[in-house]
């Protein structure tokens, strides 16, 4: 067999459509496994096919219910290992609480890390996932981790719109590097969002735009939208200052409420995000454009695989 024949691909609730994707791409079919519920709500998974001797990959985020989705991935991680899978790499487009990356204040906990020792314990082998939001994230594991990026995309997707005297704005000073890779391939200049924060987490009580924007397209960058609180704020803050259209995109469309409704009522002429996570009817919006990322992660996958250099596609 070849090293592709090798290999088993398999999925669970969170992101089928994208598994899907993904299996096309790699000209595969999703090996076949059943999740179910005992009548108290606890997740029960069957393989139902030998895996053993293969390298497994298994596809899941842990986005919203991220509990939820994440205890499904610790089974069937766990049930691989028991069925004697020579490998098992879980391919986590969208990594939960990544955001619980330090201790912010006293007596809180690292959840990041808590996860990466959860996946470990439970028998994963290697991650392949998607712009984390901390990069030291990578360093709480102890096995392998390939970290794929986006930017490509969204860079391809704003030079196919031919716009001109572009600003690509960075919503906070650790969006930064980010910001900075994306004006580099657009040849464009940076702005800065400096948010003045209030007391709840995620209020934004004003924002300063630090750069030239007067008559220009301004593209707010970040590794994902979650109430939308800070793009739309931002386009206000933009357009106030002079900004011809304002555009916002990100990696991990989360869209918790309100955010679409937010991105309804803005000045936001485009918000870009990736299929990393899956997006329901309700979250849908003919302003809010999905880009794929199957065709990255098979990609990924088959490098992995065929112990190819991956780092090309960071």
């Amino acid at each position: 067999m070849t090293m592709m024949e090798e290999m088993k691909l398999f999925t669970l609730n969170s992101n089928r459509a994208l598994a899907e994707e993904i299996a096309q791409e790699l000209d595969m079919e999703i090996g076949a496994s059943s999740i179910t519920r005992f009548s108290d709500g606890e997740v029960q998974i069957r393989i139902e096919e030998t895996v053993r001797g293969f390298d497994t990959y298994l596809i899941q985020s842990t986005s919203e219910p991220g509990s939820e989705y994440l205890m499904e991935l610790l089974i069937m991680i766990d049930a691989l290992k028991r069925a004697s899978a020579r490998s098992i790499n879980i391919v986590i487009p969208y990594y939960g609480y990544s955001r619980q990356d330090r201790k912010a204040r006293s007596r809180e906990p690292i959840t990041a890390k808590l996860i990466a020792n959860l996946l470990e314990a439970a028998g994963a082998t290697r991650v392949l996932t998607l712009d984390l939001h901390a990069a030291q994230v990578q360093g709480f594991f102890n096995i392998p981790v390939d970290e794929l990026r986006a930017n490509r995309l969204l860079t391809e997707y704003f030079q196919k719109k031919n716009l001109t005297n572009v600003t690509v704005v960075a919503p906070e000073n650790a969006g930064t590097s980010r910001a900075r890779k994306l004006a580099d391939q657009l040849d464009a200049p940076i702005a800065f969002l400096d948010k003045q924060r209030g007391n709840a987490p995620g209020a934004v009580q004003g924002v300063n735009v630090i750069g030239d924007i007067e008559g220009r397209s301004a593209i707010i960058i970040d590794d994902m939208i979650d109430t939308a609180r800070t793009v739309t704020t931002g386009s206000m803050a933009l357009l106030e200052n002079g900004a011809k259209e304002v555009f916002a995109c990100c990696t991990h469309g989360v869209l918790s409420e309100p955010a679409v409704s937010r991105i309804r009522e803005s000045s936001l002429k485009e918000v870009i995000i990736t299929n990393s996570i899956f997006q329901p009817p309700q979250k849908r919006d003919e302003r809010i454009i999905t880009l794929s990322v199957g065709r990255l992660f098979a990609e990924g996958i088959r490098r992995v695989q065929s112990n190819e250099s991956v780092s090309t596609l960071f």
